[in-house]
């Protein structure tokens, strides 16, 4: 398997250069020219062989949002993972909803940007703890994101098989589907037939879905 190639886009050239530095120094990413706004974003995911992109959310031109909104309505790849220094719970449920496969704080720790990245292209979802608080909020008033469940979440578990809800418990807190397949002693094949089901038992659109409907239902305390 080669390289995943990882770019940045962000309106500021300090906060940019430092990720792209950071992410260098992984053995298996290829860092690529970025950008600075969301349409360079939108631009350089139809121009390059992105597989990660770390998305501001606040950039001149086009926003984080509108632009992952765009760039997903293209294609599955690249997975975006949308970066921003202001823990706002409308930057979270919007970004969510543009169908982001994550969201993290530009204070977060340095080892935690790179697993991320290795989370997200394989698969998985990764929200920021402090985040992921906002998104439970917003399903208690019941403004829940679109083609997920309303608040009350916890209802829709009863559902579930015992083994549905070990594979649902593991993704919540970020395991990627090789990595709940070692945890459960299944095969990774099994373990994609749970995420299908559980998709489509729960409504949820993505992987970023199950991990808010998860949290929100208390099944990951």
């Amino acid at each position: 398997m080669g390289p995943i190639n990882v770019a940045v886009v962000d309106d500021q050239p300090l906060v940019a250069s430092a990720f792209e530095m950071l992410l260098a120094d992984e053995p298996d990413f290829r860092v690529l020219t970025g950008g600075r706004t969301g349409r360079d974003a939108v631009r350089l995911c139809r121009e390059q062989p992105v597989d990660v992109l770390l998305l501001d959310i606040r950039m001149p031109e086009m926003d984080g949002v509108a632009a992952t909104r765009e760039i997903v309505r293209a294609g599955p790849r690249p997975r975006v993972i949308v970066l921003t220094t202001f823990n706002v719970d409308s930057y979270v449920v919007e970004a969510v909803s543009a169908g982001a496969a994550g969201f993290l704080l530009k204070d977060c720790e340095p080892h935690e940007l790179p697993a991320a990245i290795r989370a997200v292209h394989a698969g998985g979802a990764v929200i920021s703890p402090t985040a992921t608080t906002h998104l439970f909020d917003a399903y208690r008033r019941g403004g829940a994101t679109p083609d997920q469940p309303p608040a009350g979440a916890h209802r829709t578990l009863s559902g579930l098989s015992p083994r549905e809800l070990d594979v649902l418990g593991l993704i919540a807190i970020g395991h990627t589907n090789s990595e709940v397949a070692e945890r459960l002693c299944i095969a990774e094949t099994t373990v994609k037939t749970h995420v299908r089901n559980l998709l489509t038992k729960l409504g949820c659109r993505d992987r970023v879905a199950l991990v808010v409907l998860a949290h929100a239902a208390g099944l990951v305390r």
